[in-house]
């Protein structure tokens, strides 16, 4: 990487010189068949991609941008967040194996590993959400392939010390991958402190726009992305033209909108956390809050996602605060222009040691809206809110 601010990297790709004239973005190439001048020339991958499954101009275009925001040598596209997960732990986990990972993980990749992985042979081993290096470094046994981190975990936004893992872990020959998609890449960059792999859902805040569905992943290796690249060729998954050009204009713009929606989750968050209906506050970025020291230590920034313990009440009172609301949508997936609001107290059912909270657990994203305007809303709902539990 250069020595330039990631607003300024992630445009400058696009205005390079040396091209000719052409296009700012580069143009969608929908093709499945792509022809040539000779038959010698049918198979000469120097000349480009031979077939249209193979990554074209926005692709690699898109590529390139992701690799360099990661800090990596390489950057795949898959076509789902959840793929960005599957595939390393596909590519580097054979039958026998074993990968640790929090208990906490995001509901799908827990899915995954015990459902198709566990069929497959591979063993699964949880730590606790808030295990200290030690003890999660305690779970690796000599099986152990892959520890597979979330920081923050899913939902209550526990923070591992990353960087002292991804050491232990290569001392002992264990690979680490890290979904990192609440970073988006700008607020940590997982290569740069000794992960093996990186991961984003491109569909929050690189697409930005709830119009795409994408995974990315970051590799700093050669070794490990090579095995990454076969797995992904042999399952002949691939993104559409037409997505990678959203997402390539998306991240054009990933700085100031992850600043921005920051900015105001900060304000959100801190007027909710002096509201007498809320316990607490999850947001590692929040002084006080779950992780702030690991988060102050080693982030350079933080998403507009996080969760709100509510004191007390039930799922009938969530849903009549969240039905109360006009701004927020009723909605999965985050990273988007817009306010989002999920009722998640189910959702920690599914753990093998579901923490124990005094009231039910909301998760909020907060979009681009006026942060005022957002508060208003909030302030509005939480009177059915106390209608419900009274």
């Amino acid at each position: 990487m250069s020595d330039r601010s990631d607003r300024t990297r992630l445009i400058a790709s696009a205005t390079r010189r040396g091209r000719g004239r052409r296009p700012v973005s580069p143009p969608v190439e929908r093709a499945s068949t792509l022809l040539n001048d000779a038959p010698s020339d049918m198979r000469d991958a120097g000349l480009g991609p031979v077939y249209g499954i193979e990554d074209l101009g926005a692709a690699r275009e898109l590529r390139a941008v992701l690799a360099d925001l990661e800090g990596g040598t390489d950057a795949f596209l898959v076509p789902s967040g959840l793929a960005a997960v599957t595939v390393p732990l596909t590519a580097l986990l054979r039958p026998g194996d074993e990968v640790v990972t929090t208990d906490a993980v995001y509901g799908p990749t827990r899915r995954f590993l015990m459902r198709h992985m566990k069929a497959r042979g591979v063993t699964t081993v949880f730590h606790a959400p808030d295990a200290s290096t030690d003890d999660v470094l305690d779970r690796l046994t000599d099986r152990t392939r892959v520890l597979l981190i979330e920081s923050p975990g899913s939902l209550t936004f526990e923070m591992l010390d990353v960087p002292a893992l991804a050491a232990a872990c290569r001392d002992r020959g264990v690979r680490t991958v890290m979904d990192n998609t609440w970073a988006a890449g700008l607020g940590f960059r997982p290569l740069a402190r000794g992960v093996d792999v990186s991961v984003q859902a491109v569909t929050k805040y690189v697409g930005g726009h709830s119009d795409l569905l994408m995974g990315s992943i970051a590799v700093a290796d050669a070794v490990v992305g090579r095995t990454i690249h076969e797995t992904i060729e042999d399952l002949g998954w691939r993104v559409s033209a037409d997505d990678a050009w959203l997402a390539l204009r998306g991240v054009r713009t990933l700085p100031l909108r992850y600043e921005e929606q920051a900015r105001s989750a900060m304000t959100v968050a801190t007027w909710l956390q002096s509201r007498p209906e809320v316990a607490e506050i999850l947001y590692p970025a929040l002084p006080g809050s779950v992780g702030h020291g690991l988060w102050r230590r080693d982030y350079a920034g933080a998403a507009s996602l996080f969760g709100v313990v509510m004191q007390g009440g039930d799922q009938a009172a969530a849903h009549a605060l969240m039905s109360a609301l006009e701004l927020f949508g009723l909605g999965y997936s985050w990273g988007g222009f817009e306010s989002l609001i999920t009722h998640e107290t189910g959702q920690l059912s599914g753990r093998r040691n579901p923490p124990v909270l005094p009231g039910e657990l909301l998760r909020l994203h907060v979009g681009l809206e006026d942060p005022a305007d957002l508060i208003a809303d909030l302030d509005a709902s939480l009177a059915a809110w106390r209608a419900a539990v009274s």
